[in-house]
This record gives C-alpha cells, structure tokens and sequence, in this order.
C-alpha cells in the first residue's frame, strides 16, 4: 500500500518533503510571530525594522526581551549584554551538530548557524539522529522554511500593530510567562532547583546594587559559576555522583516518544534485551 506521503509527493522533491516535515513549526511561528511583530511596533519599530530584526536575530525570546527593555527604555549596552548571553547556548546547541558538518565549508557552516534556532534545532537533531538519509542540506531547508514563517508573522504583526491597541504591560507578562516556561523545562535535578532559587536571591542583590538591568547579567554568571563549581567538585570526589542527592534526578512526567537511539541503548524493550544477550551468549 502506497504511503500518504508519496501521494502528496510522488517524485519525492526534497523540497516538498522538507517543507512536510518543517510544517508544524511553521504553522506554530505564524500567530506567536503576529503577536511577537505587534509587541516590538507598540516598543516604537516600524515593519520594516521589525522585518530586518526577525531576520538577522530569529529568537522568539529574544525578540520578546528586546520589545520589553525597549519600553523599559534600558541602555543599549545593556539590551546588548542581555540578547549576547541569552543567545549563547546556541554555542553548545551548534557544538552538538557539529559531526555532521565536518565536510562542509565554513560559507555553508556560517549560514547553517545564522538561521538556528532552539525548534529548527530540535528536528534537525532528531533527524539527523533517527534518519541515515538527513543531509545538511535538508537541514538548512528546514530552517529556511521556519525562518520565512516567523519573519512572515513578524511582518504581519509589524503592519497591523498601528490598528491594534495593546496595554504594554503585556509585554513583562509575556516575558515574565516565557522565562518561567524556560526554568520549568530546565530543572531536571536537584542542582539546577538549588541554582534556581539563588539565582532570585542574587538577582535582587544585584539590581539593589548595580541599580541596572546589568545585575540580571552579573547574577546570572555568578550562580552559573556556582551551579560548574559545585558539580565539578560532586563529580571530582563521587565515585557515583548521579546518586548523590545534589545530582539526582527530580521525578518528571515520563517522554512519550521514544527515538531509534533510546531503542538501541538502555531504554530498549525488555524483549530486545533478552534477544541480544541470548545472542551474546551464543557468540561464546
């Protein structure tokens, strides 16, 4: 039976294929880009501006970040140092797929990592983890794809952000609403809890004294340090510091989905354990 896929694509186009799969993160951009597009016109950006910042930043986070620090009328030095170490994970995201770019030039490389970001990120890791058929070149495409949709909903939101009036206020609550989002989703041991709550107590210590935005930056390095310091000396003196309590796991509702490399490694199906031990044990 021939599947739906080849249907809708029957000469298989790889362009039809990538856009089938960068679909639901187009489809998910389009009104969060409209709603992100209205914020930054009632921050004072025009949709010309807000086009040109969705292409060269492509953060929803940061974009959010930037609408809110422009009400704020904070100083560009800080808008600058907030945007730099709130896009630095994109550091250790594109360290993770970096052996699959081995072959290409760094041109390719450059443009691979302009148009990353944390979703785009999340398929083409799957896919090049789960698919021996990924190329960098389906990779790319994906993101393409998914920035065209945001920077659409940008614009959108960027044109009709002068017939809509919005109480700016809204802007802390969305940002407010997406950090918590992002901690929620980071604590997955009792670490990252511990570093959580004294990151709030060194934030207030360090907007009392800084008396600036700048004091968000400085307690977010100082607890990081702490959170590096404190797991290198559990792993350094530990002989099993995933059992200790400060790197112990928190219980969390379990993944759904299982990939074909949880397949193979320790989450295998208990019946495709015993059929590789059986084997094993008639290799001796």
């Amino acid at each position: 039976m021939p599947q739906k896929a080849h249907q809708i694509n029957p000469e298989k186009q790889p362009w039809l294929e990538n856009l089938g799969i960068a679909m639901p993160l187009c489809l998910s951009y389009l009104p969060i880009g409209i709603a992100c597009g209205i914020l930054l016109h009632a921050a004072g950006m025009n949709f010309l501006l807000t086009l040109l910042v969705s292409v060269m930043v492509f953060s929803g986070g940061a974009q959010f970040i930037l609408a809110s620090l422009l009400v704020l009328d904070a100083p560009v030095s800080s808008i600058f140092m907030t945007l730099f170490f709130l896009e630095l994970r994109y550091a250790l995201l594109g360290s993770s797929l970096s052996k699959y770019f081995r072959n290409e030039s760094q041109r390719f490389v450059l443009l691979f990592s302009a148009s990353m970001n944390d979703e785009n990120y999340a398929v083409n890791y799957l896919k090049f983890a789960t698919d021996k058929n990924w190329t960098t070149r389906d990779a790319l495409m994906v993101e393409h794809y998914s920035l065209i949709s945001w920077a659409t909903g940008n614009l959108i939101g960027g044109l009709i952000g002068s017939a809509v009036s919005i109480d700016l206020t809204i802007v802390d609550f969305a940002l407010t609403a997406l950090f918590i989002y992002m901690i929620v989703m980071q604590i997955q041991n009792n670490i990252t809890l511990l570093i959580c709550l004294l990151s709030v107590i060194t934030s207030f210590f360090f907007l009392l004294l800084t008396k600036n935005t700048i004091g968000i930056i400085c307690s977010t390095l100082v607890t990081s340090l702490i959170g590096f310091a404190i797991e290198n000396q559990v792993r350094k003196h530990s002989k099993h510091p995933d059992k200790t309590w400060i790197l112990s796991k928190i219980k969390r509702p379990r993944i759904t989905k299982t990939t074909v490399e949880d397949m193979e490694g320790d989450n295998a199906p208990d019946e495709e354990k015993k059929l590789n031990s059986e084997l094993n044990d008639g290799d001796k």
